[in-house]
Protein backbone atom coordinates (compact mmCIF):
# COMPACT_ATOMS: atom_id res chain seq x y z
CA UNK A 1 0.00 0.00 0.00
CA UNK A 2 2.85 2.34 0.90
CA UNK A 3 4.48 1.60 -2.47
CA UNK A 4 1.25 2.51 -4.31
CA UNK A 5 0.91 5.81 -2.43
CA UNK A 6 4.55 6.62 -3.07
CA UNK A 7 4.03 5.93 -6.81
CA UNK A 8 1.09 8.36 -7.07
CA UNK A 9 2.95 10.99 -5.05
CA UNK A 10 5.89 10.81 -7.46
CA UNK A 11 3.56 11.01 -10.47
CA UNK A 12 1.87 14.07 -9.01
CA UNK A 13 5.21 15.75 -8.45
CA UNK A 14 6.26 15.11 -12.04
CA UNK A 15 3.01 16.43 -13.46
CA UNK A 16 2.91 19.68 -11.48
CA UNK A 17 5.41 21.60 -13.65
CA UNK A 18 3.49 20.66 -16.78
CA UNK A 19 0.29 22.27 -15.38
CA UNK A 20 1.94 25.63 -14.93
CA UNK A 21 1.58 28.24 -17.66
CA UNK A 22 4.69 29.79 -19.15
CA UNK A 23 2.70 32.83 -20.32
CA UNK A 24 2.26 36.10 -18.46
CA UNK A 25 0.06 39.10 -19.33
CA UNK A 26 2.36 41.94 -20.32
CA UNK A 27 -0.23 44.51 -21.36
CA UNK A 28 -3.70 45.25 -22.70
CA UNK A 29 -4.49 47.23 -25.84
CA UNK A 30 -7.74 48.06 -27.54
CA UNK A 31 -8.85 49.61 -30.79
CA UNK A 32 -12.13 50.68 -32.36
CA UNK A 33 -13.19 49.11 -35.64
CA UNK A 34 -15.53 51.36 -37.60
CA UNK A 35 -18.05 49.37 -39.61
CA UNK A 36 -19.16 51.59 -42.48
CA UNK A 37 -19.54 51.65 -46.29
CA UNK A 38 -15.91 50.60 -46.79
CA UNK A 39 -16.99 47.04 -46.06
CA UNK A 40 -19.55 47.19 -48.89
CA UNK A 41 -16.92 47.53 -51.62
CA UNK A 42 -16.12 43.83 -51.66
CA UNK A 43 -19.31 42.09 -50.50
CA UNK A 44 -19.21 38.41 -49.69
CA UNK A 45 -21.74 36.95 -52.12
CA UNK A 46 -22.08 33.64 -50.30
CA UNK A 47 -22.76 35.42 -47.03
CA UNK A 48 -25.31 37.67 -48.73
CA UNK A 49 -27.14 34.65 -50.17
CA UNK A 50 -27.18 33.00 -46.76
CA UNK A 51 -28.60 36.11 -45.07
CA UNK A 52 -31.13 37.00 -47.80
CA UNK A 53 -34.11 34.98 -46.47
CA UNK A 54 -33.55 36.26 -42.94
CA UNK A 55 -33.27 39.83 -44.21
CA UNK A 56 -36.59 39.53 -46.05
CA UNK A 57 -38.35 38.37 -42.88
CA UNK A 58 -36.68 41.06 -40.78
CA UNK A 59 -37.51 43.81 -43.28
CA UNK A 60 -41.14 42.67 -43.52
CA UNK A 61 -41.51 43.10 -39.76
CA UNK A 62 -39.33 46.11 -39.09
CA UNK A 63 -39.80 48.00 -42.36
CA UNK A 64 -43.47 49.16 -42.34
CA UNK A 65 -43.79 52.92 -41.85
CA UNK A 66 -46.01 53.99 -38.94
CA UNK A 67 -45.68 57.77 -39.34
CA UNK A 68 -43.37 60.72 -39.82
CA UNK A 69 -41.45 63.09 -37.57
CA UNK A 70 -40.83 66.72 -38.41
CA UNK A 71 -37.31 66.90 -37.02
CA UNK A 72 -34.44 64.83 -35.65
CA UNK A 73 -35.17 63.90 -32.04
CA UNK A 74 -32.99 62.55 -29.29
CA UNK A 75 -33.12 62.20 -25.52
CA UNK A 76 -31.13 64.73 -23.54
CA UNK A 77 -31.29 66.10 -20.02
CA UNK A 78 -32.81 68.20 -18.63
CA UNK A 79 -35.37 68.18 -21.44
CA UNK A 80 -35.56 67.15 -25.07
CA UNK A 81 -38.03 66.83 -27.89
CA UNK A 82 -38.00 63.03 -27.74
CA UNK A 83 -38.42 62.72 -23.97
CA UNK A 84 -41.23 65.28 -24.11
CA UNK A 85 -42.90 63.33 -26.89
CA UNK A 86 -42.85 60.01 -25.07
CA UNK A 87 -44.23 61.51 -21.86
CA UNK A 88 -46.99 63.19 -23.89
CA UNK A 89 -47.81 59.89 -25.61
CA UNK A 90 -48.47 58.27 -22.23
CA UNK A 91 -50.99 61.02 -21.44
CA UNK A 92 -52.51 60.70 -24.94
CA UNK A 93 -52.93 56.93 -24.55
CA UNK A 94 -54.67 57.28 -21.18
CA UNK A 95 -58.06 57.87 -22.81
CA UNK A 96 -58.13 54.25 -23.98
CA UNK A 97 -57.99 53.18 -20.32
CA UNK A 98 -60.65 55.58 -19.10
CA UNK A 99 -57.98 57.64 -17.33
CA UNK A 100 -57.35 61.39 -17.21
CA UNK A 101 -53.84 61.88 -15.78
CA UNK A 102 -52.50 65.37 -15.18
CA UNK A 103 -48.89 64.23 -15.60
CA UNK A 104 -46.91 61.73 -17.63
CA UNK A 105 -43.39 60.60 -16.69
CA UNK A 106 -41.00 58.68 -18.96
CA UNK A 107 -37.43 57.92 -17.91
CA UNK A 108 -34.48 59.06 -20.00
CA UNK A 109 -32.75 55.72 -19.40
CA UNK A 110 -35.56 53.90 -21.16
CA UNK A 111 -35.03 55.84 -24.41
CA UNK A 112 -32.43 53.85 -26.35
CA UNK A 113 -32.31 55.47 -29.79
CA UNK A 114 -33.03 58.67 -31.71
CA UNK A 115 -35.70 59.41 -34.28
CA UNK A 116 -34.56 60.82 -37.60
CA UNK A 117 -36.57 63.36 -39.55
CA UNK A 118 -38.91 61.71 -42.05
CA UNK A 119 -40.44 58.25 -42.04
CA UNK A 120 -40.61 56.31 -38.78
CA UNK A 121 -40.79 52.53 -39.06
CA UNK A 122 -41.77 49.80 -36.65
CA UNK A 123 -38.06 49.06 -36.28
CA UNK A 124 -37.32 52.67 -35.37
CA UNK A 125 -39.92 52.56 -32.60
CA UNK A 126 -38.52 49.26 -31.35
CA UNK A 127 -35.05 50.82 -31.20
CA UNK A 128 -36.38 53.73 -29.14
CA UNK A 129 -38.40 51.54 -26.76
CA UNK A 130 -36.86 48.04 -26.76
CA UNK A 131 -37.95 47.03 -23.27
CA UNK A 132 -41.16 45.34 -22.11
CA UNK A 133 -42.29 48.43 -20.20
CA UNK A 134 -46.05 48.90 -19.97
CA UNK A 135 -48.21 51.92 -19.28
CA UNK A 136 -49.65 52.25 -15.78
CA UNK A 137 -51.51 54.77 -13.64
CA UNK A 138 -51.07 55.82 -10.04
CA UNK A 139 -52.36 58.49 -7.66
CA UNK A 140 -49.87 60.58 -5.69
CA UNK A 141 -50.56 63.15 -3.02
CA UNK A 142 -49.21 66.62 -3.69
CA UNK A 143 -46.54 66.03 -1.07
CA UNK A 144 -45.41 62.83 -2.78
CA UNK A 145 -45.56 64.55 -6.16
CA UNK A 146 -43.14 67.16 -4.87
CA UNK A 147 -40.91 64.33 -3.68
CA UNK A 148 -41.06 62.87 -7.19
CA UNK A 149 -40.11 66.21 -8.74
CA UNK A 150 -37.22 66.51 -6.27
CA UNK A 151 -36.03 63.04 -7.29
CA UNK A 152 -36.27 63.98 -10.96
CA UNK A 153 -34.14 67.02 -10.15
CA UNK A 154 -31.40 64.80 -8.70
CA UNK A 155 -31.09 62.94 -12.02
CA UNK A 156 -30.85 66.20 -13.97
CA UNK A 157 -34.23 65.74 -15.64
CA UNK A 158 -36.56 63.06 -16.99
CA UNK A 159 -39.34 63.01 -19.57
CA UNK A 160 -42.36 64.95 -18.25
CA UNK A 161 -45.56 65.81 -20.06
CA UNK A 162 -46.84 69.15 -21.29
CA UNK A 163 -47.95 71.51 -18.54
CA UNK A 164 -45.07 70.64 -16.22
CA UNK A 165 -42.87 73.51 -15.04
CA UNK A 166 -39.84 72.51 -13.01
CA UNK A 167 -36.91 74.71 -12.04
CA UNK A 168 -33.85 72.81 -10.83
CA UNK A 169 -30.23 73.63 -10.07
CA UNK A 170 -27.09 72.26 -11.69
CA UNK A 171 -26.45 70.38 -8.45
CA UNK A 172 -29.75 68.54 -8.71
CA UNK A 173 -31.94 70.50 -6.31
CA UNK A 174 -35.58 71.32 -6.95
CA UNK A 175 -36.23 75.07 -6.81
CA UNK A 176 -39.90 75.20 -7.79
CA UNK A 177 -42.64 73.14 -9.39
CA UNK A 178 -45.92 73.97 -11.07
CA UNK A 179 -48.40 71.84 -12.95
CA UNK A 180 -50.72 73.33 -15.56
CA UNK A 181 -50.05 76.81 -14.23
CA UNK A 182 -50.81 75.99 -10.59
CA UNK A 183 -48.72 75.42 -7.50
CA UNK A 184 -48.72 71.88 -6.11
CA UNK A 185 -51.21 71.41 -3.26
CA UNK A 186 -49.61 69.00 -0.74
CA UNK A 187 -53.03 67.72 0.34
CA UNK A 188 -54.49 67.20 -3.14
CA UNK A 189 -54.45 64.00 -5.20
CA UNK A 190 -52.78 63.86 -8.62
CA UNK A 191 -53.31 61.12 -11.18
CA UNK A 192 -50.07 60.23 -12.96
CA UNK A 193 -49.29 57.94 -15.88
CA UNK A 194 -45.89 56.32 -16.22
CA UNK A 195 -44.37 52.89 -16.95
CA UNK A 196 -44.36 49.89 -14.63
CA UNK A 197 -40.57 49.99 -14.35
CA UNK A 198 -40.76 53.39 -12.66
CA UNK A 199 -43.77 52.40 -10.58
CA UNK A 200 -41.38 50.08 -8.73
CA UNK A 201 -39.25 53.07 -7.71
CA UNK A 202 -36.45 52.51 -10.22
CA UNK A 203 -34.19 55.23 -11.64
CA UNK A 204 -34.28 57.00 -8.25
CA UNK A 205 -38.01 57.78 -8.52
CA UNK A 206 -38.91 56.19 -5.18
CA UNK A 207 -41.96 58.44 -4.66
CA UNK A 208 -43.92 56.22 -7.05
CA UNK A 209 -43.78 53.44 -4.47
CA UNK A 210 -46.07 55.49 -2.23
CA UNK A 211 -48.77 55.70 -4.88
CA UNK A 212 -52.33 54.43 -4.49
CA UNK A 213 -55.17 53.31 -6.77
CA UNK A 214 -52.72 51.64 -9.11
CA UNK A 215 -53.86 50.44 -12.52
CA UNK A 216 -51.18 48.39 -14.27
CA UNK A 217 -52.53 46.28 -17.18
CA UNK A 218 -50.18 43.42 -17.94
CA UNK A 219 -51.22 42.40 -21.46
CA UNK A 220 -48.52 42.77 -24.17
CA UNK A 221 -50.69 45.29 -26.04
CA UNK A 222 -49.98 47.77 -23.23
CA UNK A 223 -46.27 47.83 -24.06
CA UNK A 224 -45.01 51.36 -24.70
CA UNK A 225 -43.78 50.49 -28.19
CA UNK A 226 -47.34 49.71 -29.29
CA UNK A 227 -48.67 52.91 -27.73
CA UNK A 228 -46.01 54.91 -29.57
CA UNK A 229 -46.92 53.24 -32.87
CA UNK A 230 -50.63 53.84 -32.24
CA UNK A 231 -49.87 57.53 -31.69
CA UNK A 232 -47.95 57.79 -34.95
CA UNK A 233 -50.65 55.95 -36.88
CA UNK A 234 -53.34 58.21 -35.44
CA UNK A 235 -51.39 61.28 -36.50
CA UNK A 236 -50.91 59.81 -39.98
CA UNK A 237 -54.66 59.22 -40.35
CA UNK A 238 -55.18 62.88 -39.52
CA UNK A 239 -52.61 63.92 -42.09
CA UNK A 240 -50.27 65.24 -39.38
CA UNK A 241 -46.52 64.94 -38.96
CA UNK A 242 -45.38 64.26 -35.39
CA UNK A 243 -43.42 67.10 -33.85
CA UNK A 244 -42.04 67.82 -30.41
CA UNK A 245 -39.48 70.27 -29.11
CA UNK A 246 -38.00 71.76 -25.97
CA UNK A 247 -40.57 74.00 -24.28
CA UNK A 248 -39.03 74.85 -20.94
CA UNK A 249 -40.70 72.07 -18.99
CA UNK A 250 -37.50 71.63 -16.99
CA UNK A 251 -35.27 74.66 -16.60
CA UNK A 252 -31.83 74.56 -14.98
CA UNK A 253 -30.70 77.63 -13.06
CA UNK A 254 -27.58 78.36 -11.02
Amino acid sequence: MKKILLFFACCGTLLLPSCRSHYELSGVQRTRIVVDSRYDRLPDESAARFLAPFKRVNDSIMGPVVGKVARNMHAKRPESGLSNLLADILVWAAKDYGEQPVLGVYNMGGIRADLTRGDVTYGDVLDVAPFENKICFVTLTGAKLMELFAQIATTGGEGVSQGTELVITKKGKLVSARLHGKEIDPQASYRVTTINYLLEGNDKMMAFRSGTNIVAPDEPSNNTRFLIMNYFRDKTKRGEVVDSKVEGRIVVKD
